[in-house]
């Protein structure tokens, strides 16, 4: 090891504290202060006027990131972009910012001061923190579903994309997109592949709002929009059902059951797309790792396996008819009815 690399404890030590850039980022995404250097460097105090916030204070918090490389102090003492930077702007491609913004939400960073009480019992730490579910907790409070929901709008951008590029929509008739929410990904499948028509299916508060982003996608006449709940039924009549980042909200009993319902709705011909993080074998880094103790401290879900994933489908119909990789964090599991 050379004396210019940091050692086994240093390393571990930035690991530790790995929290508190988390959070700095959290407030800088929240202040949207990439958003006001995007046209050149400002001071503290001219980003401090447009944020209603302490001047002092806002440079001590960009002097910490700046010593991260999120931001560049510049030797009059302004602030300026970088590479990294440019991830926290609303409008860059593949932004950060609205995640940023969500994983700093108090209901979310407590639930993961009580990872230990999840390690120890198993069990979500959110419901026994907050006495109900996330998804009624939110249900309960539009400001903070609203951020949610502007979160997974902007995560699904990236991955959107890959899903588009990586399998053949164009042999399909009617795709239905199974909690789809307000309509992202579907739309960028059916701008993709214009003789496709479009089931969007979702809690009939979610699709409530899905008008909009149909409408700017220009596929809003090739798409029927129809509410309700997964756990009950699925729409019928479609050539595939897409699944993304459902099934991973789940334990396996609840898993199956959705997957049941899609099974019963396909004709033996239909196809089953599920896409999500499939969990790598080995020690390399695999941020679906860390994605699955989300999943448990917020729902009580997880991230799966390769055989995770044969196993869930054979209980609920399919057989794995193969894994795709799309390039981005997640991938597409077919589902073939047997």
């Amino acid at each position: 090891m050379s004396k210019d690399e940091p050692s086994p404890r240093d390393t571990l030590w930035r690991m530790t504290n790995a929290y508190q850039v988390s959070q700095a980022i959290h407030v800088a995404a929240t202040l949207s202060i990439a958003d006001l250097l995007k046209d050149g460097p400002k001071s503290s105090d001219e980003l401090a006027e447009a944020t209603s916030t302490h001047a002092p204070t806002l440079y001590r918090l960009l002097r910490a990131l700046a010593s991260v490389g999120v931001f560049a102090e510049e030797s009059d003492g302004r602030f300026g972009m970088t590479p990294l930077a440019e991830y926290l702007r609303a409008d860059a491609p593949g932004s950060v910012r609205t995640w940023a913004v969500q994983i700093g939400q108090p209901y979310h960073w407590s639930a993961w001061a009580h990872l230990l009480d999840s390690v120890k019992s198993g069990k979500p730490a959110f419901p026994e923190l907050h006495g109900t579910s996330v998804w009624e907790y939110r249900a309960a409070r539009p400001e903070e579903s609203a951020i949610f929901d502007t979160a997974m709008t902007g995560l699904s951008a990236r991955v959107a994309e890959a899903v588009v590029q990586s399998y053949d929509f164009s042999r399909l008739g009617i795709l239905a997109d199974v909690g789809g929410g307000v309509g992202a990904l579907l739309a960028a499948i059916l701008k993709a592949n214009p003789r496709l028509r479009g089931i969007l299916f979702d809690q009939t508060h979610v699709v409530a709002h899905a008008g909009p982003w149909l409408e700017t996608a220009g596929v809003a006449d090739r798409c029927e929009v129809v509410g309700g709940s997964f756990f009950e039924g699925v729409p019928e009549g479609a050539d595939a059902y897409l699944l993304k980042s459902i099934i991973h909200d789940w334990d396996d009993a609840e898993a199956i059951g959705i997957l049941r319902n899609c099974r019963a709705a396909m004709a033996d011909t239909g196809r089953l797309l599920v896409v999500e993080p499939v969990i790598r074998p080995g020690n390399d880094p695999d941020p679906a790792k860390y994605m699955d103790l989300n999943m448990l401290v917020m729902l009580g879900g997880r991230e799966r396996t390769a055989e995770e994933f044969h196993s869930l489908l054979a209980e609920a119909g399919f057989r794995l008819g193969g894994i795709i990789a799309t390039g981005s964090s997640h991938n597409i599991i077919e589902g073939v009815p047997v």
